[in-house]
């Protein structure tokens, strides 16, 4: 790809750039939300088409007019979120659109015959092709979907933050993957906000800022702390802030806390002006925890007390009580992605029967101000926003609303490093009472061990549903944490 130009409007998403890929390579293409890391992608898989530039497929011209084009020359794109009808078998999703026919007739035997080629390719001939899609494991929908670029010729292969849905062990299976990938002579293009995976799986890095290439090379070559500059432009170096924090009064208690799935028993106490982080694996209960806590699925035993009042509560009513939730589905329970920035920030607290316009502007208008959040105006629609400004937004609306009980389930997912930054910062404000207000309490689930050490006051660890005592997040490292997710603690002791 050479000199891709790429406008909306006034807006200019890429300007000039090159990328080149080799066969047997995987290539890190990182950025911050908004670099223009999807746009140069929907050019290259044919979704868009570039103002100027050009590109090169094995030494050919190359220029898709729609993604089916891009796929039959051998270019895919597997996204974030998965293109697959749940509904229907892995061999019918891996085949949908590729099916072999003879006489008009679709041969099924040669089919099954290609599904099982692809999956012994993936080194996965333990994937049943009879499988419903929409009963696998996040790690097997994405086997599924590589397994289709096979099948298609797939000579470019596109990964689009492809282990944000996964468990540890699955994130180590796909490099393992990408690696066999490799050794067979495809091109990998690899899109990750987490530097440590570039590190470890990439050969060359590229890097975008505000739609230009800010630099790249050699991964081996590179620190993190290296790529993290070429991403936002400046150093970062303080990506962990702690202000003085003083613990007061405890506003939350469980005791024996369980719910109907995967929680099944969670005692703490959360005092006002403290970070307290869950590690966990995922399925370990650390989501439904927080779920079961603000009302969203039902208490099964045990007690929850909220500042004065006692027992389970509904949504509506956890919001009443000063307690606040952000869903780690930002887009599907986060998020009103039709609606404006604007009725995002002030849906819980829209101050009445008649709703102002005028106030409701100028009060979401300071929001983005505080929190610094990019978006052309407070009337445009949130889904045109990044992902860390659309992370942005939803923390605002709990803000707006007042409350100083704040449940965080995975803040950082799937936003870039320079915005990362922002929302420590924000948590550090809030938890030390140096935005002015009252200091928070917050209870936060994360998947990122760096950060609950850097961010959390103390840390308690889920293990098959159950809530082991807090520590004192200072002298924990992410060894001993993994040891107490995994149980080898309780059985090494």
């Amino acid at each position: 790809m050479s000199a891709i130009t790429k406008r909306f409007g006034p807006t200019v998403a890429l300007q000039g750039v090159d990328l080149s890929l080799q066969r047997g390579e995987v290539h890190a293409l990182v950025g911050e939300n908004g670099a223009g890391k999807s746009t140069l992608m929907k050019v290259l898989s044919g979704a868009l088409q570039p103002d100027s530039g050009e590109m090169l497929l094995a030494g050919e011209p190359y220029r898709p007019r729609h993604p089916a084009e891009a796929r039959r020359a051998g270019v895919t794109m597997v996204y974030q979120e998965l293109a697959l009808a749940p509904h229907l078998s892995v061999a019918d999703n891996i085949m949908l659109g590729l099916e072999p026919t003879r006489w008009g007739l679709v041969h099924r035997r040669e089919a099954q015959a290609r599904v099982r080629d692809a999956l012994a390719q993936l080194g996965h001939p333990d994937l049943s092709p009879q499988a419903i899609v929409g009963h696998l494991s996040p790690a097997a929908q994405q086997l599924t979907e590589i397994a289709r670029a096979l099948v298609s010729g797939c000579r470019v292969l596109v990964l689009d933050e492809p282990t944000s849905s996964l468990t540890q062990s699955d994130v180590g299976h796909l490099f393992d993957l990408v690696r066999r990938l490799r050794g067979s002579g495809l091109g990998l293009i690899y899109i990750s906000h987490v530097i440590e995976e570039v590190k470890q799986i990439a050969d060359r890095v590229t890097v975008l800022r505000d739609g230009q290439v800010a630099g790249g090379g050699a991964a081996a070559e590179l620190s993190p702390a290296q790529i993290v500059r070429l991403m936002v432009g400046r150093e970062v170096t303080d990506l962990y802030p702690r202000s003085p924090r003083a613990p007061g009064e405890v506003v939350l208690e469980l005791e024996g806390l369980a719910g109907e799935t995967l929680l099944r028993h969670a005692s703490l106490q959360l005092r006002r002006g403290e970070v307290l982080g869950i590690a966990g694996l995922m399925g370990s209960g650390r989501t439904e925890l927080l779920r079961t806590l603000f009302g969203l699925e039902p208490v099964r035993a045990g007690q929850v007390r909220l500042g004065v009042h006692v027992g389970p509560a509904s949504p509506l009513r956890r919001w009443q009580q000063g307690c606040g939730m952000l869903s780690e589905d930002r887009k599907g329970e986060g998020l009103a992605l039709a609606m404006s920035v604007a009725d995002n920030m002030t849906l819980t607290r829209l101050g009445g029967s008649f709703v102002s316009g005028a106030r409701q502007q100028a009060s979401a208008r300071h929001w983005v101000e505080t929190l610094a959040i990019r978006c052309r105006s407070v009337r445009q629609p949130v889904s045109d926003l990044s992902g860390g400004n659309q992370q942005k937004v939803a923390l605002a609306r709990l803000l707006h609303h007042g409350a100083d009980v704040l449940l965080f389930d995975e803040p950082t997912r799937g936003i870039d490093v320079g915005s990362k930054a922002e929302i420590y910062r924000l948590i550090d404000q809030l938890a030390s009472g140096a935005d002015a207000r009252q200091p928070a309490a917050i209870l936060m689930v994360s998947s990122y061990l760096p950060e609950l050490l850097g961010i959390c006051d103390r840390l308690a660890v889920m293990s098959r549903g159950r809530l082991l005592p807090p520590r004192p997040a200072t002298g924990l490292t992410e060894e001993a944490i993994m040891l107490q997710a995994t149980g080898q603690e309780a059985r090494d002791g």
